[in-house]
């Protein structure tokens, strides 16, 4: 118990000094999805920075940043310092590089440093007849711009809006459209000086380090959207149902029970993986075939590898509602030969 006090006297005098001692953000690193953390932390600056500038909503820039270079992981990210995925065009007149996208060896652009890519996104947006709609919306609706940024076609994914609103409020970056000086803790480890700390962090979610001066620490949420097959899904908590996981992700009523095939009064179990967008029809590359185990079903094989149960049927030359044997061999991408 002294040892727990103590430790955190000792967090709550050390945040003090660094908050009073600074005018910039308070910055708390954590090995809790480090890719997410290290981004924000990153580049929230200059996208707040740009949203001041020009009008475009820094949880959108960031949101867009995220999932074009895959928190900066991507090829194009890497060596071209590229983060919003922009092809040359005829008005560019810069470095470029050469990548497969839709189609092979496109034409991108080249920037010296990330935050060269992040001043040109705001340029490109600011200066596109397309998107000139965008600068009536306020730069707090997140939600219009998202869906303005889709309709614009910014992207070609049809589910485009949908991620980047998911990608804003799983991570609280609708914080940083309030332009104040922030920093970002994890959700699982926040707590908050001016309440009860005696109180579980999950019920204190935000963390203010100085109110005189603005500085907040936004908690990131643990990450809870995963990929399979290059599809997104999460894994069923106890209790949710199909109503309020459609309304945690702003899904449309029809969604969810189209992407995993099941009726509109399925009862979800905890731990059942939930497809937010649509199956494939195929596995991915290098998981040809599936052997039956007791239990399986084509359906659960079918949620395990991100694959349209009737392309499953119809790759194993199965009637609908057959199911295979222990010991069968299930293919997952192509027709079962015949022999």
């Amino acid at each position: 118990m002294l040892r727990s006090i103590y430790l955190f006297l000792s967090l709550f005098i050390i945040l003090g000094l660094v908050s009073c001692s600074s005018s910039r953000p308070v910055i708390i690193p954590s090995g809790s999805e480090p890719n997410t953390i290290d981004y924000i932390n990153n580049y929230k600056d200059i996208a707040v920075t740009e949203m001041k500038r020009t009008g475009i909503p820094a949880s959108i820039t960031l949101a867009q940043g995220m999932i074009e270079s895959d928190y900066g992981r991507s090829r194009l990210a890497r060596e071209a310092n590229n983060h919003f995925g922009i092809k040359c065009h005829s008005d560019w007149k810069g470095q470029t590089i050469r990548h497969n996208d839709d189609r092979k060896n496109e034409c991108f652009r080249k920037y010296a440093r990330p935050e060269d890519s992040f001043y040109d996104h705001s340029d490109f947006l600011r200066t596109g007849s397309r998107y000139s709609f965008l600068f009536d919306i306020s730069a707090s609706d997140y939600k219009a711009w998202a869906r303005g940024l889709k309709k614009a076609g910014y992207a070609t994914n049809p589910d485009y809006a949908n991620m980047l609103i998911r990608k804003i409020e799983l991570n609280n970056l609708y914080y940083f459209d309030q332009g104040k000086m922030v920093g970002v803790l994890p959700k699982a480890e926040t707590v908050q000086l001016n309440q009860d700390t005696s109180q579980p962090a999950a019920k204190n979610p935000d963390l203010l380090i100085n109110p005189d001066n603005g500085s907040i620490v936004v908690p990131v949420r643990t990450q809870r959207v995963m990929e399979n097959n290059r599809i997104q899904y999460i894994i069923v908590k106890d209790g949710e149902t199909l109503k309020s996981i459609e309304e945690e992700f702003q899904l449309l009523r029809w969604e969810l029970t189209k992407y995993n095939e099941i009726s509109s009064d399925s009862k979800l179990t905890t731990g059942q993986v939930l497809y937010l967008q649509p199956k494939r029809d195929k596995a991915e590359p290098g998981k040809e075939t599936h052997t039956v185990i007791e239990g399986d079903t084509m359906y659960s094989i079918s949620q395990n590898y991100g694959v349209k149960i009737k392309k499953l049927y119809e790759y194993n030359r199965l009637s609908a509602g057959e199911e295979p044997a222990p010991g069968d061999k299930i293919w997952l991408r192509m027709v079962k030969p015949v022999n």
